[in-house]
């Protein structure tokens, strides 16, 4: 398979290789992990992730064939976006910085703003309830919220963006430290309504209605700021998809149960997440071309005890969903300031499809795969 990547692979720094066989299996018996409380984490390995429904590859539950996207037909020497391996359109937006806007998940903050304006998306555990950390760089949103806090897991995971802009609500005096002392860019709410465009939305209640302007947000970047490198590899045309079909995973988030299905006729993962459908503030439903869970352990942040941490370093357990189709392989890290890296049973690196990726931080053990072909209703939440 051919990976397009517009900057030097990862992977030319350090050995990647998987640490188990991956086959399609009828169950894997659930790691132990926590489901809302906190996980001291005494090793990054895993060597189970989840339970798994029975393999199929028949028809989805409608009785059609599954339907495969193609990837993106770009010539070998047209220069792609770093975080989405989509073609270049806009020469200005390929060299600016990323920008990283903390985006609530509580019940109060939803419907969002801005989510599928996001090159990427990490959603990670914070107390009881998820948080995402949306990554911008092909397009900005406006307006972009609720803006929430950081959390010092935010640090090591996005390292690897180099110096991204980082737009929060603020935190405890140990995390804007941890923050402050690190390499992102804190542009958090230094005004409600001075640089950065942020403001205070009359329909929503305290805490969760502050909002920013992207295009402001990003004004902010001083001139030496960077764009950030490619963080996954992406297929070429000419390369199908593999794995094997599914129809969905469903994830057990803290606070929330998170579904992703997949959908012929957007050719796109859509979201659902406490039992309805994730939609955005424009009434548009949160999609992404790519899902990648990757199973890793929590441990108490040094910030504060209550609140749990992904480790986000050494190697674990990955699940990457492309193209109606899902391949379990190997998540690998060994430098905060470099990508995670996905491979496959060979070692060789995953190819995503172009376009939006959103990535799961999920406990061991709280996932389930929902194999095309069989009834949801047939599989249970982890």
């Amino acid at each position: 398979m051919t990976l397009r990547r517009l900057w030097p692979d990862p992977r030319s720094r350090r050995t990647v290789r998987a640490t188990f066989p991956v086959a399609v299996v009828l169950t894997v018996i659930a790691a132990c992990g926590g489901g809302g409380g906190e996980e001291a984490a005494t090793t990054t390995t895993t060597t189970s992730a989840a339970s798994v429904a029975p393999a199929s590859t028949t028809t989805t539950p409608g009785g059609s064939a599954a339907t495969v996207a193609p990837a993106v037909s770009t010539a070998p020497d047209v220069a792609v976006m770093p975080l989405t391996g989509l073609p270049v359109t806009d020469e200005a937006a390929a060299t600016r910085p990323a920008l990283v806007v903390k985006i609530d998940n509580g019940p109060g903050a939803r419907p969002q703003a801005g989510l599928n304006a996001a090159d990427i998306v990490f959603e990670e555990n914070v107390e009881q309830i998820t948080r995402f950390a949306a990554v911008y760089h092909s397009q900005l949103p406006d307006p972009v919220g609720p803006i929430r806090s950081g959390r010092t897991q935010d640090i090591e995971l996005l390292g690897s963006l180099n110096r991204p802009l980082f737009a929060w609500s603020g935190g405890n005096s140990a995390v804007t430290s941890a923050v402050r002392r690190s390499d992102l860019r804190d542009i958090g709410a230094l005004s409600e309504y001075g640089p950065g465009g942020y403001f205070r939305s009359s329909s929503r209640q305290a805490p969760h209605n502050l909002y920013a302007s992207g295009v402001s947000l990003m004004s902010l970047a001083p001139d030496e700021a960077e764009a950030p490198p490619a963080q996954f590899g992406y297929r070429s045309a000419t390369d199908p998809a593999v794995g094997e079909p599914v129809h969905s995973v469903r994830l057990s988030m803290d606070g929330v149960r998170v579904e992703w299905t997949w959908d012929p006729a957007s050719a796109a993962f859509q979201r659902d997440q406490a039992g309805e459908a994730h939609l955005g503030a424009d009434g548009e439903r949160i999609d992404a071309a790519n899902v990648v869970v990757l199973f890793v352990s929590y441990r108490p942040s040094a910030a504060d005890n209550r609140s749990p941490e992904a480790v986000t370093m050494g190697e674990g357990v990955a699940w990457v969903l492309v193209a109606g189709r899902w391949i379990e392989g190997t998540w690998t890290r060994g430098d905060r300031l470099e990508p995670i890296v996905l491979t496959d049973a060979d070692g060789e690196e995953i190819g995503l499809t172009p376009g939006r990726t959103w990535v799961q931080l999920t406990r061991n053990g709280k996932a389930a795969i929902v194999a095309d072909g069989v009834d949801p209703a047939s599989v249970a939440f982890p």
